[in-house]
């Protein structure tokens, strides 16, 4: 996983509240252990005909789409049942991040876990975003911001252990093995403490 790094993009709109995961990765794309080719999969149902042709109309298959790394969804973004491909699928189009004024907890714990960083805003700038498409955003992790065009900044919470993870390019296994040192210094000590009373 690479380091989590300051950005600046413009956004994907998709205006829906409630877009469970489900809707964003379909259950028949589930069978995959790995991450390549689910950006194509990414809300399927609603992005192609039943030919398997892309829908000109759905905003992923329009040209101004590509390269965007910011999603902007609607309220309660990724809820319905757990699944990790949700935010692969994500990550896999593009993105970097998703902004909405909440999350699926699930979601947003497999989100954190996969290098997709969950925004949340308040209401009025959830708002504001909509109107504004044309918006270039910057996201700094470090600093837990979101810079607007005209200067404001809008703080949103991460917790400590994912910021670190994301900020180091580390997931929940890379974190313990940077930890090597400490747990065969602990074990050392309890192995030397069990043999003095035995």
């Amino acid at each position: 996983m690479n380091k989590f790094t300051p950005f600046s993009s413009q956004f994907v709109c998709l205006a829906i509240d409630n877009i469970d995961t489900d809707q964003i990765i379909p259950a028949r794309f589930l069978k995959t252990t790995t991450k390549t080719g689910l950006g194509d999969q990414l809300f399927c149902d609603w992005r192609y005909e039943e030919s398997g042709e892309p829908k000109p109309d759905f905003v992923l298959n329009r040209p101004e789409s590509k390269g965007k790394a910011i999603f902007l969804a609607g309220d309660n973004f990724g809820c319905g049942s757990s699944r990790e491909h949700a935010p692969w699928a994500l990550t896999q189009f593009g993105f970097r991040a998703v902004i909405s004024t909440s999350f699926a907890d699930i979601f947003r714990s497999n989100a954190l876990k996969n290098a997709l960083l969950p925004i949340i805003v308040p209401r009025e700038i959830h708002t504001e975003l909509f109107a504004n498409l044309d918006w270039t955003l910057s996201v700094d992790l470090a600093s837990q911001t979101l810079a607007l065009p005209d200067g404001r900044r809008v703080e949103f919470p991460v917790d400590a252990f994912s910021k670190y993870c994301l900020l180091e390019g580390v997931d929940e296994l890379g974190y313990i093995l940077q930890q090597e040192q400490h747990i065969r210094a602990y074990e050392s000590g309890r192995a030397g403490s069990i043999n003095t009373l035995g």
